[in-house]
Formats: C-alpha cells, structure tokens, sequence
C-alpha cells in the first residue's frame, strides 16, 4: 500500500492571517491520490493509490503561523508539569480531525506547545464519497493562522503521512515531542465495510501508522507518553460488564489477569484491536507509557476555543459513514475528549505501563436517542417523528451492556452530560445549517453483509 499524501518541502513556510496565498499546502515529492480534480466530486470508481520514490532523503514540511493583527501576548505557562521556560511539548496526530483539532487547540490555550500532524486525508474522504461536513470547516492553514491572530499562540504544522516512516522521524526530530496524542487513524466503522479497497486501507493505514507511531517513540523519545484513542467497539457486546482494559478470570482453579477479551464487530474494530495489542506488547518489552482512551459517543461540535471565531470552528459529520447516530438524529428533525486528553497528559503512566481508560460517563440505546432528540425538537417547534429502519449491522437487536468507567472520574474528570440544552445546541445547528443538508446521506448506507471486492462509489 501506497503512502498517502505525503509531502516535503526544504523551508519553513510562514502563514499571515492577512494572505491566503501566501503558502503551498504541500511540497516536493509529494504522494497523492490520482487521477480527477477533487473540486468535480467525481464519483469513486477505485481509489488510487501512488507511490512516488524521492531521489534524496525528504525533510519534514513545518508551517510556522503569523498572524498580522489582532495578537496577544503569550501567556505565561502555568501547568504543573512544565515550566514557563519550557513548557511541555504535546504532538497532535490526526489534528485537522473532529477530536483532533478540539484537542490541539484546548492544550494550545493551556500553555503547551503544541504541533499537529496530519496527512488532510479526512477531507478527501468526503470528495470521494460525495460528502460534506454540516458545518462549513476552514482549511488547516486558515485554522492555524486565525489561532495565531487571536491568542499570540503558535502550533506548528507538519503536512505528511505516519505510515511514511521517514516522515515520521523527521516530525519526531524536528518537534521532539513530551507527549503524543495518536488521534491520526481511519475511525469508522461503515467506512471499513463498504468494500474492499477500504478495508484494506483501514487496517494498513491504523495498525502501520500506529506500529510506526511505536517505533519513533523507542528510536528518538522513548520518555514520550503516548496517549492513543481507542473504542468501546472493541470489546463487542458480552454478556459479562466491561472492565477497564483488564480482567481478573479463575480458570480450572488458577487465577490470573489478562487483556479484557475483545470481540470487533467491523474490520475498523479489528484494526484497533491489534493497536491494543502492539500498544501492549512494546510497553511490556520497550518500557513505552501509553494511556489507551476508550472513546464512546462524543457530544456536541462546540468548545470555548471553536466558538472563539467561525475559522476555528469544527466539522460536524451527520451522514451514514462518518455521522453519529446522535448527529444524524440532530441533522434529522467534543467536549469531554479534550478534558480526557489533558488528564492523560498531566498524569502520565509509568514507563512500561498500558493503561486503559474507558472514556464515557452515560450510555443509551439508539432508540433511546431517537427519543430524547424527539422529545428535544418538539420543544423547540420542530415537527419529529421516529421511524424503525433495518439494521445494516451484523449484531443483536438487545443484549447486555454494561461498561467500568471510573478510573477517568478518579483522575477528576468533570463530565458533561447529554442534556437538553445540549441536544438544544445539536438541533440549532442543525436549524442554522439547514441549507447544507443533504438528505440522502443520513439514512444507512453500507450493510455488513453486502460488503465486496469491487471497489463501491457511495454517490447515487
């Protein structure tokens, strides 16, 4: 498999709040996608993939922003694990992403000095797929820049891919990370079972990506703490409770305590099953620290640092491939990951230690959902009706769930829970970006059982 738009360039780039112009997203050498303009949303008839072997050894492409106007001084760093002469240095993998740049820009405001890496694949999913976030997103130069404009604060950008090691390498070299938030993978479920060029990337671009991710922090930072973002899919659905990563289990009378048994139910599950493993082995074998995050739904689209100015907003996914169930409901009639982030950060594991933090305070079923979004949009005017649909999903309609969650609670974790007058935010967005809607990427639209060897376009 191809490296996905990887990129170089042999100067450092600065950006002005002032010129969009003023830059060239990527450089010399660069790998991408082929063969359309992405502006036609061409319909997805196979992804290509082109590897283009450079002459010499590549360097990492660095945009520094400047903002021109409307700056503030930097703030003195009053973290408790760093000093104001140097503040702790915190790598984002995967911070043009909806987790990503909430995250970036949350640390950012809380004096670390932050760095995003990401290869902007995301955004050429939804060309590929016809798709478009409800909220219009600026691009990450923009995004950057206006940061820059309004808090005096830098992040440094490096434009390339983590399944090009050498990349990779020069990231780590360049930035020299204390901590590194592994947010960079392919994170759905239908995305991976629409066919199997798409599987396939999943499974290369998570489990390399994350291998190489491991190997970087052994060769050039083997202090750094990896914080890496996993899912409740992993464990599928026992009917025993869900402890956190572990679980004690007496067995023809001998007792031991072995990795909680996991059972995924797509093949982006499987991929973040053998990162759990990977994760697992070189901190046993390497003496790595690592905090596996254990994502379930995230709410809402706004933090403090988003609605500071609509350049920094972030994307909000409503469709069938990337949507939650909660958004699409929302669309219909991030904020505690950042806080999760933080406290994995500030309270590092020890070196050798994988730890597991399942990262969710409430759970519900989807018709659960559907009814307090119904209950939600009557009291806000909206005409909402349930229907039941098919489930596209090879899993049971009831069963058991009941998953540990305390250990971030422990840590102090103030949780924000789904509340009315979030749902009443969810649904003004929906009402504000109403025009952008296009309905018929909400219904499901990628069955587990139909899955198949050619290469699938999702347009109608």
């Amino acid at each position: 498999m191809a490296h996905l738009l990887s990129a170089s360039c042999p100067l450092a780039v600065s950006l002005t709040s002032s010129s969009k112009n003023s830059v060239k997203p990527f450089g010399l050498n660069q790998t991408f996608f082929n063969p359309q303009p992405l502006s036609n949303h061409p319909s997805l008839k196979a992804l290509h993939f082109q590897e283009k072997k450079p002459k010499r050894r590549r360097r990492s492409c660095v945009f520094l922003a400047t903002a021109t106007s409307q700056q503030a001084p930097p703030e003195t760093s009053t973290n408790n694990n760093t000093s104001p002469s140097k503040p702790k240095r915190v790598m984002v993998i995967g911070g043009d992403g909806y987790c990503g740049w909430a995250t970036a820009l949350h640390l950012s405001k809380k004096n670390y000095q932050v760095a995003v890496v990401d290869n902007l694949v995301r955004r050429l999913f939804d060309h590929q797929l016809g798709l478009e976030s409800l909220t219009p997103i600026a691009s990450i130069h923009d995004r950057i820049s206006r940061w820059k404009a309004l808090t005096g604060k830098t992040i440094e950008l490096y434009v390339g891919d983590i399944c090009d090691f050498e990349f990779l390498a020069d990231s780590f070299n360049s930035f020299e990370p204390d901590s590194v938030v592994h947010f960079g993978e392919q994170r759905s479920a239908p995305y991976s079972m629409i066919d199997r060029s798409r599987a396939v990337f999943t499974q290369h671009n998570n489990v390399i990506g994350t291998l190489n991710v491991l190997f970087a922090i052994k060769e050039f930072r083997e202090e750094c703490h990896l914080v890496k973002l996993g899912t409740m899919g992993e464990y599928g659905t026992p009917n025993i409770d869900i402890e956190e990563g572990y679980i004690t289990i007496t067995h023809n009378g001998r007792t031991d305590t072995l990795p909680y048994p996991k059972q995924a139910s797509s093949f982006y599950h499987l991929s973040k099953v053998h990162d759990s493993h990977n994760i697992a082995f070189t901190c046993k074998a390497w003496g790595i620290r690592a905090t596996d995050l254990n994502q379930g739904v995230v709410y809402g689209v706004k933090t403090d640092e988003t609605e500071m100015h609509e350049e920094l907003r972030n994307r909000l996914d409503y469709d069938a491939v990337f949507g939650t169930a909660l958004n699409r409901f929302c669309v219909q009639a991030a904020v505690d990951t950042v806080q999760c982030v933080e406290l994995a950060i500030a309270n590092p594991a020890k070196a050798g230690e994988f730890r597991v933090f399942n990262q969710f305070t409430e759970q519900f079923s989807v018709n659960e959902l559907a009814s307090l979004v119904t209950k939600a949009g009557l009291k806000l005017g909206l005409d909402v009706t349930k229907m039941t649909v098919p489930n596209p999903r090879v899993e049971a309609e009831e069963h058991y769930y009941n998953a540990k969650h305390t250990k971030l609670m422990e840590l102090g974790l103030e949780p924000h829970y789904l509340s009315e007058s979030l749902l009443d935010s969810l649904l003004n967005f929906a009402v504000q970006f109403k025009d952008r809607v296009d309905k018929k990427q909400i219904m499901p639209s990628v069955s587990w059982k139909k899955i198949g060897v050619k290469t699938k376009s999702m347009n109608p």
